[in-house]
């Protein structure tokens, strides 16, 4: 058996007994380095029926991001050849760290090296993007590691602006780095970053937030663009990863002067849920995916497309090695107040229709979006936590003599 065969084939960890992914080289939990794993006797079965074998990588065409919720992890800087201790036995006394310089949360004396990994115990350490809250205003969002992934390869942006009359305006920019390219992490992060800018320069001078919210997809998608040009940490740690041009999906909201305006590219959505539950909620973007093609063509039922293992690979992201860009927007004027849920798949695939989702948010959701994003992100968690999770919440409040509903498609 070949080193990629072993570490491929190897469902739980030795050391700590978690599970594993296919392609991990080192665990997440303890941080095992699993190239050293003796091999097992050649009379006994190394993997359990019916789990998959991934081939051993090959020299070749590098292939284009398929689908955003499946992940690979970028190694981390242990030493070559040497398995880290099993963090859950008594670790050997290690010197005192120097002051300033973080300390391990398993073993609470190693120093914590650059990679993120405990120099004593090798435990890896809490990464400051695992979990993430922001409430500004009326909007919250929250981001959450999950339990299977080993880092957070979501982002997002929440901000308040006015626009040339003094009316508010609220943002909220969600993304979901692709786990099949490189550096998904760095792609979500500067495309959240560049939308947010993009739209906090464009609507104070007056662009309609429609147009507003084509131009920051465009920027974002220029933003990933550059990094693709630019090394990466991660690649040169791993030489087994694929070098994919960075990429990511982006969805997000504007409520702007009695609109709700939506963006999107890739499989990340919006929800509308009416504050007072009294209308039908509803989903008000379509997927960049295979499955959303399937039932568009009239080929499969959605039942039948989100069942198939086909249902989450993409057909838009952002990124260099993307087709051509086709930023979605569509602009809403809600005629009652409601929550407008921007979320990623590692939340709707626990919550997918418009009623199950409307089922998960809090009946306070509109009063207190903090709490409602706490229990959406706690919601996919307690399903399962297999993906990323973000979600952020933008309250609509409308005018009290209310008005028609409207939409408009970009």
């Amino acid at each position: 058996m070949s080193q990629n065969d072993q570490e491929t084939a190897l469902s739980r960890c030795p050391g700590c007994q978690e599970p594993l992914e296919p392609g991990d080289l080192f665990c997440g939990a303890c941080g095992y380095d699993l190239s050293s794993v003796p091999e097992p006797p050649q009379d006994h079965p190394t993997i359990a029926m019916g789990t998959p074998v991934a081939a051993a990588a090959e020299p070749g065409p590098v292939a284009a991001p398929a689908a955003s919720g499946d992940f690979e992890l970028a190694a981390p800087g242990a030493a070559a050849g040497g398995a880290a201790p099993d963090p859950r036995a008594v670790a050997k006394p290690a010197p005192t760290p120097p002051a300033g310089t973080k300390v391990c949360v398993a073993c609470r004396a190693g120093h914590v090296d650059l990679d993120g990994y405990c120099e004593n115990c090798g435990h890896a350490q809490p990464r400051e993007r695992d979990h993430m809250e922001q409430e500004l205003g009326s909007v919250a969002a929250v981001t959450d590691r999950g339990l299977r992934h080993h880092r957070n390869e979501d982002s997002f942006a929440i901000s308040t602006t006015a626009l040339p009359d003094g009316t508010p305006a609220v943002v909220a920019i969600v993304c979901d780095g692709v786990s099949s390219a490189s550096r998904p992490d760095e792609a979500s992060a500067a495309a959240t970053t560049a939308a947010n800018e993009s739209l906090l320069e464009s609507l104070p001078r007056g662009t309609h937030p429609q147009q507003a919210m084509h131009e920051a997809i465009v920027a974002a998608a220029e933003s990933v663009n550059r990094l693709a040009q630019e090394p990466g940490r991660a690649g040169e740690r791993d030489p087994h990863r694929q070098q994919n041009a960075p990429a990511c999906t982006l969805v997000g909201a504007i409520m702007a002067n009695g609109l709700l305006i939506v963006g999107w590219v890739g499989d990340s959505r919006v929800y509308w849920v009416p504050e007072d539950r009294s209308s039908p909620p509803a989903r008000l973007t379509e997927d960049d995916s295979w499955a959303a093609q399937m039932v568009a063509a009239g080929l499969m039922s959605e039942a039948e497309a989100y069942a198939d293992e086909r249902a989450h690979a993409i057909t838009g992201w952002l990124g260099a090695d993307s087709y051509e860009l086709e930023p979605h927007t569509a602009s809403f004027k809600p005629d009652r107040p409601g929550t407008a849920v921007i979320c990623t798949d590692g939340l709707w695939n626990y919550a997918e229709s418009a009623a199950e989702m409307s089922a998960a948010l809090p009946e306070d959701a509109y009063e207190r979006p903090l709490h409602g994003a706490q229990v959406l992100v706690g919601h996919a968690l307690d399903g399962g936590g297999h993906d990323n999770v973000t979600v952020a919440l933008v309250p609509f409040a409308v005018p009290a003599q209310g008005a028609g509903s409207a939409r408009s498609d970009g």
